[in-house]
Parts: structure tokens; sequence; C-alpha cells
């Protein structure tokens, strides 16, 4: 069975496509076919013009276009597609959302930031570690940050901010926003104990792949205010050529540091574990199990 899924966020589009296969203990395994990401970045259109704008309208339909095409051509038996914090706050989804269905059959779904946390957790990576610890997942976007926190065999909680990498960027963020996620997080965590911290997105997957780290082994918090301190004196151009970035990672790359490192701040966590997963894979993972369900 062969199962996509469409993931339209703030900075870029993704398309993920994954074959199931059964393994001796007939469990499930997902063989990455295909993962092909456009850098739409429709959150600088929506956190300063509340709109996404005409030419952003136009990529969107391209892509989706494109994406449409190449599941029928790696035949998908079902698919998932769904939208984060630009289409939410955008005043012309719906119009644009419509355009996809009419245009392509792509039925995009924009999902709460609430559901986005619990997608993430659809990964399931804390069910294969110790359960006698507790685990925060952080997925930061360039809408909003994700926070997730599984203990002892329970999800405690979940909660979306609007702090994302684009909001920093352009100054658009509450400036309560970083009170209330602090305040929240603490409250959540206190009495509960040591934390381990998991994080997701392409911003700590890039930090992870730079610091030649072995798969499975964790970034300490030191780590990442170096990659800050270093990133920071470098302008968007010099991060590009100096470390291999496209220019929609080299200027969020920052900020996205700046939200990793006061999250595992305030959960007093000194490392931050990066299993290269992200939300289209937790959208496999939950397609995958309304299937079977």
């Amino acid at each position: 069975m062969r199962l996509a899924a469409i993931d339209i966020g703030s900075n870029a589009a993704r398309l993920l496509i994954k074959e199931v296969l059964s393994t001796k203990d007939n469990e499930p395994f997902f063989n990455k076919l295909n993962l092909v990401r456009v850098p739409l970045r429709l959150g600088f259109d929506v956190f300063s013009e509340g709109r996404i704008s005409d030419k952003r309208i136009d990529m969107v339909m391209r892509t989706m276009k494109a994406y449409r095409h190449l599941m029928d051509a790696y035949e998908v038996d079902k698919y998932i597609a769904c939208a984060t914090s630009a289409m939410r706050d955008a005043i012309n989804a719906e119009y644009i959302l419509l355009r996809v269905k009419m245009e392509t059959g792509i039925n995009i779904e924009v999902i709460s930031g609430s559901d986005e946390a619990a997608l993430i957790y659809e990964n399931h990576i804390a069910e294969h570690m110790d359960s006698a610890h507790n685990y925060l997942y952080v997925d930061v976007g360039g809408g909003s940050t994700e926070l997730t926190l599984f203990g002892k065999g329970q999800l405690i909680f979940k909660e979306s901010f609007n702090i994302g990498t684009i909001r920093l960027l352009q100054g658009s963020i509450d400036e309560n926003a970083w009170d209330k996620m602090k305040d929240r997080l603490r409250k959540k965590l206190k009495g509960i104990g040591d934390v381990v911290v998991i994080g997701t997105g392409g911003n700590i997957n890039k930090i992870f792949s730079l610091s030649k780290r072995k798969d499975g082994k964790p970034l300490s918090v030191e780590t990442l205010r170096d990659f800050y301190r270093e990133f920071n004196g470098f302008t968007v151009d010099e991060r590009m050529e100096r470390y291999g970035m496209r220019r929609d990672r080299a200027d969020v790359i920052v900020p996205a540091l700046q939200i990793y490192i006061n999250v595992m701040r305030w959960a007093d966590a000194d490392e931050i574990y990066v299993p290269k997963i992200g939300l289209a894979d937790g959208l496999i993972h939950h397609l995958y199990d309304e299937i079977k369900s």
C-alpha cells in the first residue's frame, strides 16, 4: 500500500510518499519513496498582509498540480493533505482551497494548532523509548511552534503557540506570546521530573546534519547556542555560501534556534534528540491508523 501526505506550512509545502510494508512480526514498516519540498513562503504574505497574494496563489496551484501528477505516477492508494498556520490566518484561504479542489481534486484540510501538535505525536517515537521518562516534542514552523508532552505512557499536554520563524523575522509576534509559552510549559512540567526534548522540523534537522552527530545521539543546548552565535554573525547570503543552505533555510534558521533554545531553557533540558521526522510523517501514520481501524 502506498500513502502520501501533503503538508502546506508557512514556509514550505511538502509531499511525502511512503510504501507500507509488513515486517516478520506483522508490524508496518514505512519505506520512504520520495519527499518533495517547495518553498512557497506563504507566511511572508499572511503575517504582514493577512492574505495570500496572487503571485503565491499561482505558486500554490502549480505546486499542487505537480503533487497530483507525482501521486498518480507513484500510484498512491490514499493521501492526506493539511495546511497549518499561514492558511489558518489567511482571509482568502477558503478561496484557495476551493480552487485547489476544483483544479486538482486534492482536498486540503486546514488543521488547528492543537491538531498539528497531536499529529507530530502520531510518529509514536516516544512509545519506543523508556516509559519511565517524560518526553517533550518541540516542532518549530514558520508560523507556530507546537509543544507536546508525553509522560509515563500518557499524552499529558499539547498546545500550539503563534511563535514561528517567519513571524519572528517580520516582528509580528504578540509581545505576550513568549511569556504565555513559558508560563504554560513551566506549569505543565512542574513536579513531573526530568524531561527529554525531541526536536522536529527542517531547521533542527539541518542543525543536526551540520553538527556531524551520529544518528540517535542528542545535541546539547550549548551546541545550539554555539550555532546561534555563529549564524547570527553572518548575513543570509554568507550563511548560504558557508553552510550550503537554501535561502529559505538560511533566513529562518536563526529565529528557529532562538525558539528551541528558549524552550529547552524553560524545560531545564540540557539535550535535544533529533529523529528527523515532521508533520508529514505524522500525517502518514495517522492515515494508516485510520485505514486499519
